[in-house]
This record gives C-alpha cells, structure tokens and sequence, in this order.
C-alpha cells in the first residue's frame, strides 16, 4: 500500500493585494516628487528667497516683531500693502557708528482679520524696535502689552544655527544609512533609504510651496521635524520589511510578489492604527497649540502621512520589481 506523500498547508490569500496597484502607487509619488522639485527649484529661483526653503528668523537673523491690536469688535481692515506703506514711513534713530536700517525689504503679515501684526525687519536696537512700534502706534494702534513681542537673533548666531541644523540632519541620516546597511541586504536598505528621501522630499517640497505661495518660513523646529520624519519612515518600513522576511520559508511556495502582499496585508492595520495614534496628539497641536507650533506640527503631520505611505504603497510594490532584475 502505498503512502501518500503530505499535503501542504494552504497557503494565506491576502484580502488587500498592493502589487495590483503599483503603477498607481508609483506615478502617484512620482507626480508628487515632481512637484516638490519644482517647488524647491522655483523658491531657489526667486530672488526674494534664493533658497530651496525660505528661511526664518532663526537662520537669517533680524528681528521680528508681533503686535495685538486693541479692538472692540472688528478691527479698521488693514492690508500687507497698507502696513509696508506704514513700516517704510517710520523714521528710526540711528545707533552711535551705524546707520539706521532701511525698512523697505521688511516682510510682514495681517493675520487674525488685521487683529494681529507680524513684522520681519532688519536686526534693531531695543530702542529701534520701541520707536518702530510707536510710530505705528498713531495709525494702527493702539497696541496690546500684552500681545507684543520682539526677538532679535543676530546674523552670526543665524548662520550658526543653520550650519548645526545642517549638520543635525546629515549626521541623523547618515547614521539612518549606517544601520540599514548593516541590518538588511543591500536592495532592502536601499529601497528604504529610497523612502526615507520620498518622505524628506515630500515634506519640503511642501514647504517650499506654501514658502512661496503663503511666505512661510523654516526654522530649527522645522529641522527637528525632519529628524523625526526620518526616523518614522525608516522604522515604518522596517516592520513591513520585517514581515516579508519572517514569512519567506513559511511562504516559499508563493511567489515573492505574493510573498509582499501577504507581509503588506498583515501590517496594513497596525500601520495604520500607529499612524493614526501619532496624528492624533498632532491634530492637537495644530488647532490648540498656537503660532508658535503650528507649522512644526504641520510638518511633523505630513510627513508620517507620507511616511506611511511610502512603507505601504512604495517599498513593498518595488521589491519584486528590483530582485528580479
């Protein structure tokens, strides 16, 4: 009597399948991709910024000045125009040796319907800034105490906050690089090394964007923020890259494409359920967390929508495709 040899143990049917939709995955962040070169090629172009991202206060240097309109209800509407009109006609006193700086290339915002202004001038003087906010006083005024203030950072000290920003985020991604390298085979380190740049990329080209099209600006939070930004994608690719690895015998009857869209189908929901818990506290602090935050938060946001999406939609669908080659 013969004996039947064992049958093999059904192989898993993933119930989301990515690789059908690669070539949508892909053309999707290749537009983005595109988008946010022309972004940064465009901001470098304008004579106004001449960098990939305009840079703030913290990296320039100037001073820069917030005041508070006193209203009782809506305040006299004000425009970006009318206020430069106002900033150019204020006379400064000179500091003993130096002239008194020219206020024409300041940059300013109205924000909160012309209850807040935000100005970006040359560096002054305690004493300057005092005169700059008593000459608008008479026509724009009056003025919170409570809603001024003035912070001054120097040019040497902008120059040496950017330079450590810099070296900040070569190092981090460096050391990122190092790891990788060691940790996987060479085509898995590059593919998440490939989604660590979509990620960073993506997340200023944005900036770029709204730096030209809204005047914002990056600072040192903006630096920290890509920090974290590579540090999420990174990881987030890991535990997909993780998976796919710790099924291949399991799976060895499959096909590698099947084999990644099993790992994806299994990760799916804690990638989503991670990225969604991290967004959440994020949320907060873009509706609760004031000015001072806001733009941090928005980048920090962005770029774990990416990041989650470049570890689902990105390095999973390009495997199969490069291991064959």
């Amino acid at each position: 009597m013969t004996q039947s040899a064992p049958l093999s143990p059904p192989q898993p049917a993933p119930g989301f399948r990515i690789n059908r939709h690669r070539r949508l995955a892909w053309w999707g962040s290749l537009l983005a991709c595109a988008l946010s070169l022309l972004g940064l090629a465009l901001s470098w172009t304008n004579p106004a910024i001449h960098s990939p991202l305009r840079p703030g206060l913290d990296f320039t240097g100037g001073t820069q000045i917030q005041l508070q309109r006193v209203c009782d209800t809506a305040c006299p509407p004000l425009t970006v125009s009318e206020l430069q009109r106002q900033l150019a006609a204020v006379a400064l006193p000179p500091d003993p040796g130096a002239a008194a700086p020219n206020l024409s290339s300041s940059t300013v915002q109205v924000l909160d319907g012309g209850r807040s202004l935000l100005l970006r001038v040359p560096a002054l003087s305690p004493a300057q800034g005092q005169a700059l906010i008593a000459g608008l006083q008479p026509a724009l005024g009056p003025f919170s105490a409570r809603g001024t203030s003035v912070q001054t950072i120097g040019p040497t000290l902008g120059s040496r906050l950017l330079q450590s920003s810099l070296i900040s985020l070569l190092v981090s991604f460096a050391a990122i690089a190092l790891y990788i390298s060691f940790r996987y085979s060479g085509l898995f380190a590059a593919l998440a090394l490939l989604c660590l740049a979509h990620d960073v990329l993506l997340t200023c080209g944005l900036f770029a964007w709204l730096g030209l099209l809204r005047g914002v600006e990056v600072d040192s939070l903006f630096a920290v923020a890509l920090i974290t930004v590579a540090g999420y994608s990174v990881t987030d690719t890991v535990v997909v890259f993780d998976r796919i690895r710790e099924q291949k015998t399991a799976l060895a009857a499959l096909s590698l494409t099947d084999q990644v869209d099993v790992a994806v189908d299994a990760t799916l929901t804690r990638s989503l359920y991670t990225s969604l818990t991290t967004l959440l506290p994020l949320l907060g602090l873009i509706f609760f967390g004031g000015s001072s935050l806001f733009w941090f938060a928005i980048a920090l946001a962005v770029g774990i929508a990416v990041g989650s999406w470049s570890s689902i939609g990105l390095a999973p669908t390009l495997l199969p495709v490069l291991s064959r080659s």
